[in-house]
């Protein structure tokens, strides 16, 4: 329930779900007591800002990891407890945000009701399942729990046509999956066939907490993971769905209702309340893939398949047994935690997800100011004029791309804070006493407005993250950079703070989405969101060189022992890394201070710019959850999006003496560099 799903084109700054609850001393900026001075910044100048931190830091027992990049979610997350607890105080008007919110998050906090009702709410959806018959039954069954956002068997997005990016068009992409990814099916190695015995535990007891003895539910475990394996050998790999040409494919339904006739796209799409003539398929051969395991696979086996995905769905809307059910899988197996959130946290969560710019509404009043939108504004304003230099100086663009690129450069769509008009919550009925239909309520809510945009004009407006979100995206279909209230604190950016701080830290994340609107994928989207090449033949050979330069540098790095980092999946969001340190780093030198050497806690500006800069990447992950980063993410570990970058940055060698022979150290004719 309650999911976004986002095309493979957007791009998130993904912030890994750490927590720390340290908080910035008095005017320090810079967290000295962080660093070690044992480790030379020349040989790691990660180890060096974060060294003194790693070695008393212990990872909480509810968390995967933790670090300074995420201390801002502990604080976000109590200003957000601290609006729920004024809430049940005041008692707000029926209908109103207030009330929705506030009655919403009560419901769910209600354990003893809940667990009361075990999986009570879930009964008639599994009665339906065990009244399918055909074939026919199991898709309108998928069908309809699409408008509650369980997302059986596919994905949908509602959003711009990417060669038509004016209109609306729906998308649907290849899912199905209990494991994170199709790899896990077949890959041996001993860290994965842990993962998918954890998987199997887990269906099995889905299958016995809602009534199957113990014996019947290993069979229907079986039968459901083989007919997963089949689904997974038609879906692309993650490499494969980076690339936004091989991922579109707009199609007339009335051919799809011909070339598949057991999925019925006319009768599915009507119980979807989805009208077109025409839809994206991403992956086609997955589709392609369903709709014969559709006729080949029993109906009995389709039966449990939905039934054990359907309560995979929605396990944590139920009581706690099916809650530990769900953690032990998701958050102990593939993420390494070894304790449950706090239900407050968890709630917390479940309400921003369904009613999120209503919570979002309450959020930014009481917790953002217009001074840091402004002055966001001010920092994304400085560095376009640093990245239009950066352009006019390329030594491998011609003139003709160039001025293609600057234009794109100018029409980003510059979003700080909150949306400048909210979404409509008025039709949805809110009981304090009924969790799981709240959930449902704000689900259909959110999925009428959906498909209630197929066909129209894209309102350009829109947000696809909640205020309070610490994260930043940048999407190509609208060329829009987006930077939700919740990251604009330290450390990654503070009104008090110096321009050296500021740049280093939100600068660099500006930079960074910037820079997505020219990375591999980026590059493939014209100013107005349509993927048109705008290159010339010369220029994107140059640029596709570099990028394999990108892919060789990352594959190098090697994490927990013998596992890479996957250069081909990460190069988007590493050449944004070192695409937005360098742009940052030129916005500052256009500061009173980048120009300045007066130095603050013994450092000059441009070392303060670099440690702030390492400072916001601080982050300790449990194994568990670095090898399923390294497997499904296309982020690289915090460490190597510093040293990295830094290690093809010239002015980084200049403020810390970096010189032949320091581990750092890349020979100047081997740097490289793209924007």
């Amino acid at each position: 329930m309650q999911k976004l799903i986002l095309p493979a084109g957007l791009a998130l700054l993904a912030l890994s779900s750490c927590n720390n609850s340290e908080k910035k001393e008095t005017q320090q900026f810079l967290i000295t007591a962080n660093m070690d001075s044992t480790v030379r910044p020349a040989d790691n100048f990660y180890n060096y800002m974060n060294g003194g931190w790693f070695k008393t830091a212990v990872i909480p027992e509810t968390e995967s990891g933790m670090g300074s990049f995420l201390d801002i979610d502990n604080r976000t997350k109590a200003n957000l407890r601290t609006i729920f607890n004024d809430l049940a105080k005041a008692s707000p008007k029926e209908g109103t945000i207030e009330q929705q919110v506030a009655d919403f998050y009560a419901s769910g906090m209600d354990s003893v009701a809940i667990d009361k009702l075990g999986y009570e709410p879930a009964k008639p959806y599994l009665k339906k399942i065990d009244e399918i018959k055909d074939i026919k039954g199991i898709v309108n069954f998928v069908a309809e729990e699409q408008t509650s956002a369980n997302q059986l068997l596919f994905a949908i997005y509602i959003g711009p046509d990417e060669k038509n990016s004016a209109v609306n068009i729906p998308s649907f992409y290849q899912g199905g999956l209990g494991l994170p990814d199709r790899d896990y099916y077949f890959n041996q190695d001993p860290a994965t066939k842990q993962v998918v015995e954890a998987y199997k535990t887990y269906l099995k007891k889905l299958f016995t907490l809602s009534g199957v003895d113990e014996k019947t539910a290993a069979n229907n475990v079986e039968q459901v993971y083989t007919l997963e394996v089949q689904m997974a050998k038609s879906h692309s790999t993650n490499v494969e769905l980076r690339d936004p040409q091989t991922n579109y494919h707009k199609t007339a339904v009335s051919a799809l209702n011909s070339s598949m006739p057991n999925i019925g796209w006319n009768a599915m799409l009507a119980t979807m309340k989805v009208k077109t003539d025409s839809v994206n398929i991403g992956q086609p051969k997955y589709f392609s893939t369903v709709n014969g395991l559709l006729k080949s696979t029993s109906i009995d086996t389709w039966k449990l398949y939905l039934r054990a995905h359907y309560l995979d769905e929605v396990a944590n809307a139920l009581s706690s047994d099916f809650v530990n059910a769900s953690f032990d899988y998701n958050g102990k197996a593939l993420m390494g935690k070894k304790q449950l959130k706090p239900r407050w946290e968890r709630m917390i969560n479940n309400t921003d997800a369904a009613l999120s710019e209503a919570l979002g509404q309450l959020y930014v009043k009481k917790y953002f100011t217009e001074d840091a939108k402004n002055r966001m504004l001010e920092l994304i304003n400085n560095l376009q004029k640093a990245f239009e230099v950066k352009i006019d100086n390329l030594d491998w663009m011609g003139n003709k791309t160039k001025v293609q690129a600057k234009e794109k450069l100018h029409t980003f769509l510059k979003k700080i804070g909150y949306p400048d008009k909210w979404k409509d919550y008025s039709k949805v009925k809110i009981s304090k006493g009924d969790f799981f239909n709240n959930l449902i309520a704000c689900s259909h809510n959110e999925y009428d407005f959906q498909v209630g945009k197929i066909g129209k004009a894209v309102d350009r407006t829109e947000w696809g993250m909640t205020p309070s979100t610490v994260n930043a995206y940048y999407n190509p279909t609208i060329n829009e950079i987006v930077f939700p209230a919740g990251i604009l604190q330290f450390p990654f950016f503070d009104l008090q703070a110096d321009d050296a701080i500021n740049y280093g830290g939100i600068g660099m994340v500006i930079g960074h989405e910037m820079t997505h609107g020219f990375d591999d994928q980026g590059a493939q989207y014209d100013k107005v969101g349509n993927m048109r090449n705008w290159w010339t033949t010369e220029d994107e050979t140059k640029f596709k060189e570099k990028g394999k330069a990108v892919v060789e540098l990352y594959n190098g790095f090697t994490v927990l022992d013998s596992v890479h980092v996957k250069g081909e999946l990460t190069l988007g969001e590493n050449i944004a890394d070192m695409g937005g340190i360098a742009i940052a780093y030129d916005a500052f030198k256009m500061t009173k201070q980048g120009q300045d050497t007066t130095r603050i806690d013994g450092f000059t500006p441009d070392q303060r710019f670099f440690l702030s800069y390492a400072q916001i990447w601080r982050s300790k992950m449990k194994d568990e959850a670095m090898r399923q980063r390294i497997n499904t993410n296309p982020h690289s570990p915090a460490e190597y999006r510093v040293l990295a970058p830094l290690m093809h940055f010239e002015p980084f060698y200049k403020a810390f003496d970096v010189k032949e022979g320091d581990k750092m150290f890349v020979a100047a004719d081997k740097r490289i560099k793209i924007w």
